[in-house]
């Protein structure tokens, strides 16, 4: 067979296995080699919802897909120009996400007769999933690492452990990767605790490469040149290293130290894991006992004047919602990030969905409104739990910001930003040692100001009963109802501090496309490619949902129709009903705990139009 380089703009591999196979490392150590090589990226890891789901099953099967191009990359694909399978599951599990083009890279040692009788496949897996056609390179991976390690001394538990570097050896050789990177991390990772396991990991990177290299079953290898960026430092960040980021910068921007009181929770424990590393920056986490013991010591650090944050996920935001009222009746600032996932209950812990937002807009008791923000990308996130921190000082109201178990756990590539070019924070402290009334406003935003504890002269009283202005307890029914009015003003002034709604596309016409959080990337490309087939449409994507940007109903005056796209039933597009019923709206709805492929947008344009 003649070997062919090809020049590629972008390539997908996914890595699929049993969740021992590695290939959430594999996975991230690719991506993060192309990070470093320059190209631009997007991931996708994909986990089994269950802690320990039977060994060889389909529900066991652990994913990573990346996406990786010299051009601007904003999802990690539809589809994958290359499946890693290390045993029949995976294979079965994914077989469908395969490219009519694509290669698969099978470990035979696993497709015996129980591998086979695990998947619930046959004799015949090629022929059973109908993928003859594409290109199969059938490797003994597993029995080639056992060969590569037999004079390792290393025991064959520890042996077979590698053979996800035995793989990625050979995705190196197939994508022109260069292997230094992978090399130092093996020293960073293994260099004190156990440096017995450099050199034999080396070693079997290092065969893995060469054995794709001499044999005769791959036809072409590929180059993918380096992305044209901007210049500067980057990295390959997730979104929950990003948003942990942001909230280290606010800290650093408004001077205060930086509490987190969390609950660890899938798929938003990496939050409290990042700011934990970093005590040097101030930073103080407590591991709670409870969700909600995680939200009240947060709103104790608050009152103490400290930038406080809690980290959770759909079924922790649910607990979380009564002590929410509290920091909502004693006007604290407090960012809570709920990094969503698959509900209801403990739904499918592991899969992506945006189905807590009506949650989040409604879901506490009595009048009790605050800001309601979503990040639209991994890196995106780094801006957004800036800007969630700022609003909740500046405003003194509680926020929450949404990000998605897609965008917490994916990743991309990010320039890393001058804290010069970031605004100062400038929370409203009260004076000491003068009058001061706890809920008296200023005139144009309607925020109250801020008395820690300590503070002379600024004694006061907050709590879950309503007061009024001089923070003395109130029934007074015309007080109240002053009061509601009043927090809810607040929060819908925080509209003249961020930033008007932004069209990409066409800017007036027959349709609008409209999304929010982690479908931004799906849905730009989904309009680009409209585009190319002659399709005249718009697209809007809101980053801040309560309140709305200023100019949202202009924008939407401009188009006959607006389709609203999002990972639910339809919690955006009926709020927008609710907020704005004069216009034409369609919507184009997801839940099934996956990410939209952006064929399934362009379908949905289509039809719209």
């Amino acid at each position: 067979m003649q070997h062919k380089v090809i020049d590629a703009k972008d390539v997908v591999i996914r890595f699929a296995g049993d969740s021992g196979d590695g290939m959430q490392l594999t996975g991230s150590l690719f991506a993060d080699m192309s990070a470093i090589f320059g190209n631009e990226l997007s991931t996708f890891p994909d986990y089994p919802a269950e802690i320990r789901a039977p060994h060889g099953t389909v529900s066991g099967v652990s994913g990573f897909q990346v996406h990786i191009g010299s051009d601007h990359i904003t999802t990690p694909g539809d589809f994958c120009d290359m499946l890693v399978a290390m045993n029949p599951a995976a294979l079965k599990a994914n077989a469908k996400w395969l490219k009519r083009t694509a290669m698969v890279l099978i470990d035979s040692d696993t497709f015996d007769e129980d591998g086979l009788k695990r998947a619930g496949l046959h004799n015949d897996p090629i022929t059973e999933l109908h993928i003859e056609d594409r290109t199969i390179i059938i490797a003994p991976i597993t029995s080639l690492t056992e060969e590569s390690l037999k004079d390792s001394g290393l025991d064959r538990k520890t042996v077979n452990k590698c053979k996800n570097m035995f793989t990625l050896g050979m995705a190196c050789f197939i994508y022109n990767r260069p292997m230094e990177y992978i090399f130092q991390y093996l020293e960073r990772k293994f260099g004190k605790k156990k440096p017995e396991l450099i050199e034999p990991n080396k070693k079997v990177l290092k065969d893995g490469f060469n054995y794709a290299a001499n044999i005769q079953a791959i036809p072409n290898t590929y180059n993918i040149e380096p992305a044209h960026q901007p210049k500067g430092l980057y990295r390959n960040i997730t979104g929950n290293q990003a948003t942990a980021w942001g909230l280290l910068a606010a800290s650093e921007k408004s001077g205060l130290p930086l509490f987190c009181g969390s609950y660890p929770i899938t798929p938003a424990t990496g939050i409290l894991e990042e700011l934990a590393i970093h005590k040097s920056l101030g930073a103080k986490t407590l591991q709670a006992e409870d969700e909600i013991a995680g939200i009240c010591t947060a709103i104790g650090a608050a009152f103490a004047g400290s930038l406080a944050v809690t980290t959770t996920s759909g079924p922790g935001l649910s607990l979380k919602s009564e002590a929410l009222g509290l920091a909502v009746m004693t006007e604290l600032p407090l960012v809570i990030v709920d990094v969503q996932r698959a509900g209801p209950s403990t739904g499918i812990p592991t899969k992506t969905e945006q189905t807590d937002l009506n949650q989040a807009l409604y879901g506490r008791n009595g009048e009790c409104p605050m800001v309601v923000m979503a990040a639209k990308s991994p890196a995106g996130c780094f801006d957004s739990a800036f800007n969630a921190a700022k609003i909740a000082l500046e405003h003194m109201t509680p926020v929450i910001l949404l990000t998605e178990g897609f965008l917490g756990n994916g990743s991309e590539a990010w320039r890393i930003p001058s804290m010069k070019d970031y605004p100062k924070i400038v929370p409203p402290f009260a004076h000491p040692n003068k009058e001061y009334k706890p809920f008296e406003r200023d005139p144009e935003t309607l925020v109250r100001k801020w008395a820690v504890p300590g503070m002379a002269g600024c004694e006061h009283r907050v709590g879950g009963l309503e007061k009024n202005h001089e923070g003395v307890l109130s029934s007074d029914p015309v007080n109240h109802a002053l009061m509601v009015q009043e927090r809810e003003m607040k929060v819908r002034k925080v509209a003249d501090y961020i930033p008007e709604l932004e069209v990409h596309g066409a800017e007036s016409g027959k349709l609008l496309v409209v999304g929010w959080g982690g479908t931004y990337g799906h849905l730009l490309s989904a309009v680009q490619d409209a585009h190319e087939l002659g399709m005249e449409v718009g697209f809007a994507h809101f980053d801040y949902i309560k309140p709305l940007p200023r100019n949202t109903e202009e924008i939407f005056s401009h188009y006959d129709k607006i389709l609203v796209c999002e990972l639910n039933s339809g919690h955006f597009v009926n709020y927008l009903r609710a907020e704005m019923p004069q216009f034409n709206y369609a919507q184009y709805n997801k839940v099934q705990g996956q990410p939209f492929l952006v064929q399934e947008i362009v379908s949905a344009i289509k039809q719209n139009l």
